[in-house]
């Protein structure tokens, strides 16, 4: 078990809104939490529907929210990874609504769960409160844009648009690439074969590479067809 001063300044680290100006007796609050909790891929931390059962705050690892089945066809929303919050999450507890979205692991995590009643607490403290609410307003702009992508983009721009800024050679699943752009596998998988006929990447077992990565950025853009 982490000693609760470790785990206070790990947690401080990686919030720096806590850090700054920490809401009264939050040390305590995680003292008495114990342990973080650790997770392998895979592992479905909250579902659609469901009751909230508390605020994540994730230590280590990354977490995909989306809306959908966990284990089927499903669009992402964001993920949240060490430092940022889970505005579903929030939103639930704040609408005391059950949750919008449902929320996976994609690699080894490690969680501390605020139980409601403190994560309630902590926004009563503005510093918190503001930072919270900020990242509202972040979250709200990427979820208008990915809106703006599905109603309005082609498929195919946003495929290509989905490969660039990962590094030469991604290595997924074409399921998992349709999981990120709210679309089914078949799709994905037509489009990516034409992108290997043009020449612009090359397809292997659980692999592409990017091969024109300025073919792909202009079809993004909408500058080719």
């Amino acid at each position: 078990m982490m000693p609760a001063p470790a785990l206070v300044s790990l947690v401080s680290g990686l919030y720096p809104a806590l850090a700054d100006s920490p809401p009264p007796g939050w040390e305590q609050d995680l003292a008495a939490l114990g342990n973080a909790v650790e997770v392998p891929a895979g592992t479905v931390l909250f579902d659609e529907g469901a009751p909230c059962r508390g605020f994540p705050l994730v230590l280590a690892g990354e977490v995909r929210v989306a809306r959908g089945t966990p284990h089927g066809r499903a669009i992402e929303l964001y993920r949240v990874q060490p430092g940022e919050l889970c505005v579903v999450s929030a939103a639930c507890l704040f609408g005391q609504a059950v949750l919008s979205a449902h929320g996976v692991a994609v690699q080894p995590s490690r969680l501390l769960l605020l139980p409601a009643p403190v994560f309630m607490r902590w926004s009563d403290h503005e510093p918190f409160r503001r930072h919270v609410f900020a990242l509202f307003a972040a979250r709200m702009a990427d979820l208008i844009a990915l809106t703006e992508a599905v109603a309005f983009q082609r498929l195919d721009q946003r495929l290509a648009a989905a490969l660039l800024g990962r590094g030469p050679v991604l290595h997924l699943t074409h399921q998992q690439l349709a999981d990120e752009l709210g679309t089914v596998r078949e799709m994905v998988t037509r489009l990516l074969k034409r992108f290997e006929q043009a020449g612009w990447v090359a397809l292997g077992r659980e692999r592409v590479q990017v091969l024109d990565a300025a073919a792909l950025r202009q079809l993004a853009a909408g500058g080719a067809q």
